[in-house]
């Protein structure tokens, strides 16, 4: 059914407002895919915290005008499949990529990330990117080792100091 102009306009403002805060996109090209298959995927989407839409590429490129997936906006060719990431900027890549190895019908076709563009190869890289979670524990990790390691540097010389008395005192007990 096609949409008239002021559904065309909600479709592009609500576009407009997701590209605007999304970290990541990853459009793909979705023709064999069922309906049941497309619901599922969608579930997953909304419990990964992204955004999932199919909408005319027209409507798509003058959503992400002003955004920096402006982009993409030469690349939207052929029925796509249109994932924001919206709190992790992997999220989109392992959802696409987690589906597409049960579903060969699903091909990733372009990834933008921080204003650039990529090849839908890229979704690997994108899906490798550790959520927010595993990057604080990263960061707090290389952030506690300094401090780690002095506190093993300054106790050192108190265990060799134990050691040398442990080892005299059992030589003259021998």
């Amino acid at each position: 059914m096609a949409l008239n102009l002021t559904q065309k306009q909600e479709v592009v403002a609500e576009l407009a407002e997701v590209a605007s805060t999304a970290h990541s996109l990853v459009a793909a090209e979705y023709v064999g895919l069922t309906v049941g298959q497309l619901t599922d995927m969608r579930k997953k989407a909304r419990e990964a915290g992204v955004y999932l839409k199919v909408a005319k590429n027209t409507l798509v490129s003058r959503a992400v005008e002003n955004t920096d997936y402006a982009i993409v906006a030469d690349e939207l060719t052929g029925p796509l499949l249109y994932a924001f990431s919206q709190e992790d900027p992997g999220a989109a890549g392992r959802l696409m990529k987690e589906f597409a190895k049960a579903n060969d019908k699903l091909k990733p076709r372009l990834v933008s990330l921080g204003g650039q563009l990529y090849p839908g190869t890229h979704v690997d890289v994108l899906a490798s990117l550790p959520t927010r979670d595993e990057a604080l524990s990263m960061l707090l990790s290389v952030m506690s080792q300094p401090a780690t390691m002095l506190v093993r540097l300054l106790s050192e010389p108190a265990s060799q100091v134990t050691r040398v008395v442990n080892a005299a005192g059992q030589t003259k007990a021998a």
